[in-house]
């Protein structure tokens, strides 16, 4: 079975379609998961006009992806970069808790939940710039 996958993965249509299948489910995986985290439902406040809540949601979209363009970049098979993905989503989340734990003066999510912008965009800026630094280091 995992010949005739790399079978298909080898043309560049197939990998376009594989690489794209990874970062799609990825993102479904990966952002339940932030949703189970965060007090706020993203999705909730993002139909009500929460702009916070949106480029919070926003930010760790795109550090996921970059992560895995990082991966592809670095020509990754599919496999590793299933595995980057999942690192890469880790550090994330963990670097969601680091913002918590070293803002004790307020909670990150009452704050994107109250729409409090300036707070969504940190938070949007903390995933996207280290999901520069997670991607640089794959190889």
């Amino acid at each position: 079975m995992q010949d005739n996958i790399d079978l298909v993965l080898g043309h560049p249509l197939g990998a376009l379609l594989g690489y794209f299948t990874v970062a799609v489910m990825g993102l479904v995986v990966f952002l339940s998961f932030f949703e189970m985290v965060t007090k706020y439902n993203c999705w909730e406040e993002i139909r009500k006009g929460n702009v916070a809540a949106a480029m919070a949601t926003g930010g760790k979209i795109f550090g996921i992806c970059n992560v895995l363009r990082f991966s592809i970049e670095a020509g990754a098979s599919i496999y590793e970069t299933m595995k980057w993905s999942v690192v890469g989503f880790l550090l994330l989340l963990l670097a969601y808790f680091l913002f918590e734990f070293l803002t004790p003066v307020f909670s990150i999510d009452d704050e994107i939940a109250a729409d409090n912008r300036a707070v969504g965009l940190t938070a949007m800026l903390i995933s996207v710039s280290l999901s520069y630094v997670i991607g640089a280091s794959i190889f």
